[in-house]
């Protein structure tokens, strides 16, 4: 199938894509349409930027009819609050002409409000497991009429240790439903969710992890530290007219809050952070900002990017090198997506480069290394991980046989010497209703008990 117009859906969503200009479907929207009609599990491995949002919805929003029932049949679930946000926005584009009803549920919300809002009742629900959990425990929302399930981005939900929600979800969600999963990557804990929850799923993949993406320029820097990478950025992003939206991943908050600090002293105002500990209308304004190109420059960690999307990034710099080689790939595809020319930056030091190398054999492609430009300056000054570090020493260690006294004795005082017999009361009462010496000899017990 070459163009939208060859598969088989209502007007309606004809008229919403004619509105939102697509017309050649991508390569995994191809292939999940009539998988995902035909009702049968999927499970869908493709990196981001192709198009996994309307490669589900599209079917889903097919098969889906006018009802006025208070209870959701479709359940989508994402990692994160911004993508529950995304997912929203891009179900109401395609929605455009339906009659649907989507609610959008996730943390750092009150309670109360997503209560009233589920109590509305829906069609569509997206949501965070954790969210999605609690109103289910609350008895706030019944999933008892889901006919189909999306569970986005599995990968990072397991990342986040969301296993325990994800399970017990799924044990309260029908037994006869479709089961809809995508993800960048498949993982051994991928493998073994869907061994345990679907049954003979059709799998899907289009641009195998591995696969270097062709539209894309990647280049590396040797760099000895943390702040002579910090040095080097400010250099590279001098250049406005090259480095024109660039997009930094961090490996955690830490380093995210760090880098965001040092480069606003130089660039102020170009330059945005989002993770986990921003509010969420900070982190919503920061993305609004950064897709406006109100600011230059965007500071993320992975999970806070994952399924994001941010459009026309130039660039995007690894200022860290990544474990796992699929999450280079993963963020690399921000950048060259739509067909655009993209670029990629690591910087990588002398403990990071097995990791490098690890990517450089998954792709079975030598990223190109530049030299340090002679302008950037070699920091002498070192993070707390990087300091070497010097163990002092254990004085709590036993000292030699030799300087080990001998043990504290002493005689007990006389007053202390007496055996303990419980008190007179209880001698007493033990006296007065002891057990008899002979069971049968009633004489001999009411004589003892008379004395």
């Amino acid at each position: 199938m070459e163009l939208f117009e060859d598969f088989k859906i209502n007007r309606q969503l004809q008229y919403a894509i004619e509105d939102l200009g697509f017309k050649k479907p991508t390569p995994i929207q191809s292939k999940s349409f009539p998988v995902i009609m035909s009702g049968r599990d999927v499970v869908g491995i493709a990196q981001t930027g192709t198009g996994k949002t309307f490669a589900y919805m599209l079917p889903i929003l097919q098969n889906l009819k006018f009802s006025k029932q208070k209870h959701p049949r479709v359940l989508i679930m994402v990692p994160t609050r911004e993508l529950v946000i995304q997912v929203e926005q891009e179900i109401s584009k395609f929605a455009k002409y339906l009659n649907l009803r989507v609610a959008a549920v996730y943390g750092g919300v009150n309670m109360n409000t997503h209560h009233q809002l589920v109590a509305q009742g829906c069609d569509i629900v997206v949501a965070t497991p954790g969210r999605l959990y609690d109103l289910t425990l609350s008895r706030a929302l019944q999933l008892k009429q889901i006919k189909q399930l999306v569970i986005d981005e599995v990968d990072v939900m397991l990342d986040l240790g969301f296993r325990f929600q994800l399970t017990n979800i799924l044990e309260v969600l029908p037994p006869k439903k479709q089961n809809i999963m995508f993800s960048a990557t498949m993982t051994d804990d991928v493998k073994l969710f869907i061994d345990d929850f679907f049954k003979t799923p059709e799998n899907i993949s289009v641009a195998v992890s591995g696969t270097p993406l062709d539209n894309i320029d990647q280049t590396c820097y040797s760099v000895p530290n943390f702040y002579t990478k910090v040095n080097l950025l400010q250099y590279l992003l001098k250049d406005k007219s090259l480095f024109q939206k660039v997009l930094i991943f961090v490996p955690n908050k830490k380093s995210a809050d760090l880098v965001f600090t040092l480069l606003e002293e130089k660039y102020t105002n170009e330059v945005a952070v989002i993770h986990s500990n921003k509010t969420q209308n900070y982190r919503i304004r920061s993305i609004e900002s950064f897709n406006k190109e109100e600011v230059r420059i965007l500071v993320t960690s992975d999970v806070m990017s994952r399924g994001l999307d941010l459009y026309k990034i130039t660039h995007v710099i690894n200022f860290d090198t990544p474990l796992f080689p699929e999450n280079y790939m993963h963020r690399i595809g921000r950048t060259g997506r739509a067909e655009e020319q993209g670029s990629s930056v690591l910087l990588y030091t002398e403990k990071e480069e097995p990791a490098k190398e690890a990517i450089e054999e998954l792709m079975d492609y030598e990223i190109t290394k530049l030299e340090l430009p002679t302008e950037v300056e070699i920091s002498k000054e070192l993070t707390p991980e990087e300091r070497p570090q010097h163990r002092e020493k254990d004085f709590t260690k036993q000292k030699k046989d030799e300087e080990i006294g001998g043990a504290a004795f002493h005689e007990k005082k006389e007053k202390n010497q007496k055996e303990n017999l419980g008190g007179s009361y209880r001698r007493k009462i033990q006296e007065k209703y002891k057990k008899p010496k002979t069971r049968g000899d009633k004489n001999y017990n009411k004589r003892n008990k008379n004395k």
